[in-house]
């Protein structure tokens, strides 16, 4: 009997390769020594197996095609390329790869990060591991797996060069220099940053997921924005700067009023809907208990009618 397979972030080559190099980011803005960038270079190169299944993944995801036929082909030929990587090599180099990753982060936290491309890479791991494994799954799986990569293959992304040849070892060599040098580039550009500023977009980073904790972030940040300019306003000469200061102030108002509103009417659609079952209860209760009565008085008709008849007859015996 085949089974559902149950994807596993931990276990996803693609998903790993995206933490960490969120990470890096990470602990670049907060000026820290990224221990991530090191376990890229050991993991993800062109000698590992780890790295070269990261390289069909990017083919995958990245790779644009103008018919379904050519994005199947594509599939199959990266499933031929992805039999040549053993999973025993595969199992080994993931268990030492999150044995370091928990020695120095935390893992529960490190995957709770938003992934835009999420559903394309779990449906990558769940193809390989049907296609490579000694056991039977669900051909619906199997099925809707490969839909959403082919379905992604075709789709148009007008911001992105479409790439017609398979990346390379050396290109992914090419790509962590790139990084390097992107890394040393915004340092240099965004050198000038606030400390805020960069507390902002380390903030950004690691709970992009995290609406909830963002959200709470953000209305803390604006509320010294807000105490900040308000400091500013009796110090200003200029008219127009008072009047652009006044404004900005009024529409860090609007935000926290807008806040409010919207939790007022979320707590109004709670309590409707808390209302609407109640009444909906009571509602199927009385229809029951009126059923009821229904059933009780048409037994009781019948009964009336049956004493009626029993009265005639017992009449016409004594007449008789």
């Amino acid at each position: 009997m085949s089974k559902k397979l149950k994807h596993s972030k931990i276990k996803n080559t693609g998903v790993l390769f995206e933490v960490l190099t969120r990470q890096i980011t990470s602990d670049i803005l907060s000026n820290k020594e990224s221990k991530s960038v090191n376990l890229v270079k050991k993991y993800f190169n062109k000698n590992t197996s780890l790295g070269k299944e990261l390289e069909l993944y990017e083919i995958l995801t990245k790779e644009r095609y103008n018919s379904e036929e050519r994005a199947n082909r594509l599939v199959d030929a990266v499933l031929k390329e992805r039999a040549q990587i053993t999973n025993a090599s595969l199992r080994r180099e993931k268990y030492n790869l999150i044995k370091e990753i928990k020695e120095d982060y935390d893992v529960k936290k490190l995957f709770t990060s938003k992934i835009p491309n999420f559903k394309q890479l779990a449906s990558i791991w769940k193809l390989f591991s049907i296609e490579t494994s000694m056991e039977s799954y669900s051909p619906k799986e199997e099925v809707d797996s490969r839909y959403t990569i082919v379905e992604n293959l075709i789709s148009s992304n007008p911001n992105k060069k479409v790439s017609k040849s398979p990346v390379t070892s050396e290109e992914k060599d090419v790509r962590l220099l790139a990084y390097e040098l992107m890394v040393e580039k915004f340092n240099k550009k965004y050198s000038k940053l606030s400390t805020e500023q960069k507390e902002v977009l380390r903030k950004y980073i690691n709970n992009v997921s995290n609406a909830t904790s963002l959200k709470e972030f953000v209305q803390v940040e604006v509320g010294k924005i807000k105490s900040y300019l308000k400091k500013l306003v009796p110090a200003i000469d200029d008219d127009i700067t008072k009047i652009k200061l006044t404004e900005a102030i009024s529409f860090a108002d609007t935000i926290n009023e807008n806040k409010t509103q919207i939790e007022n009417i979320q707590r109004d659609i709670t309590s409707l809907t808390e209302k609407t079952n109640l009444i909906a209860g009571k509602l199927e209760r009385a229809e029951g208990t009126w059923e009821m009565a229904e059933n009780l008085y048409e037994v009781l008709a019948n009964k009336v009618n049956e004493m009626q008849w029993d009265i005639k007859d017992l009449n016409r015996e004594i007449n008789y």
